[in-house]
């Protein structure tokens, strides 16, 4: 996924009401920008760091700038996180196309945004004659407390715990169910769920896996061009 428009740096000075950010052009000239992220942040939001923004063309927008891309050490020195958890969908289709997601190639359909079990969409519903359907979940992932290790979630998320569940539902009717873990952090080689922030999402999880859902993780290579899926890295569970 290309950025559609060479992306403005800035200086963060604050996020604050969870979607909003407050920063600092080289100019000098202090911006309000959109922030597309519900999560907490963690170490991602620090005062004096260098982000990246979008400028939208739509007029209608109140706030026309969108942060995207933050740069942070997660100890192995500044490294480019994506923050903007609109882009994991578009990001996944483009990788399912182009047989980047060795798990989910061999589809002739794919369709986003189905409605499904009870008032559920799925990110992801790919179809082909001869095998069963497959539901597929994508969640954003852009914490990391320990160097190379993304976690899951960054805060509390009762709406992600009740789509494990859907997910196991689709199995027990006969379907096939995944979820697909999205890093946004280049230097991620491994994965694991964050039980300590949410227990609640981590029990879920397990009790996906052992109704036959299906898990694996992704990590992305950023510039300030573009994103894109780059491999999977290793699951701890």
């Amino acid at each position: 996924m290309r950025f559609l428009q060479p992306l403005i740096p800035a200086t963060l000075k604050r996020r604050y009401k969870r979607f909003l950010a407050d920063v600092v052009l080289p100019d000098g000239i202090e911006l309000t920008v959109h922030v597309a992220n519900p999560g907490a942040m963690t170490g991602l939001m620090t005062p004096g760091a260098r982000v990246w923004l979008s400028k939208s063309d739509n007029p209608k927008r109140k706030l026309p700038y969108s942060w995207e891309l933050v740069e942070a050490d997660f100890g192995g020195g500044l490294e480019l996180v994506g923050v903007n958890t609109g882009h994991p969908n578009a990001l996944v289709a483009e990788a399912i196309v182009t047989n980047t997601i060795s798990e989910l190639t061999g589809y002739e359909s794919i369709r986003r945004e189905v409605k499904y079990g009870r008032n559920s969409r799925i990110d992801f519903l790919l179809e082909a004659s001869a095998r069963s359907s497959c539901y597929v979940e994508v969640k954003n992932v852009h914490l990391m407390r320990q160097p190379g290790v993304a976690e899951f979630p960054d805060s509390v998320t009762a709406r992600g715990a009740k789509h494990l569940d859907e997910l196991s539902r689709m199995v027990a009717s006969g379907a096939r169910a995944a979820m697909l873990f999205l890093i946004q952090i280049g230097s991620a080689d491994r994965f694991a769920l964050a039980r300590d922030i949410d227990p609640a999402y981590g029990a879920a999880f397990d009790r996906a896996r052992a109704g036959g859902v299906e898990a694996f993780a992704y990590r992305c290579a950023l510039n300030s061009e573009m994103i894109e899926v780059a491999g999977p890295v290793a699951m701890l569970g």
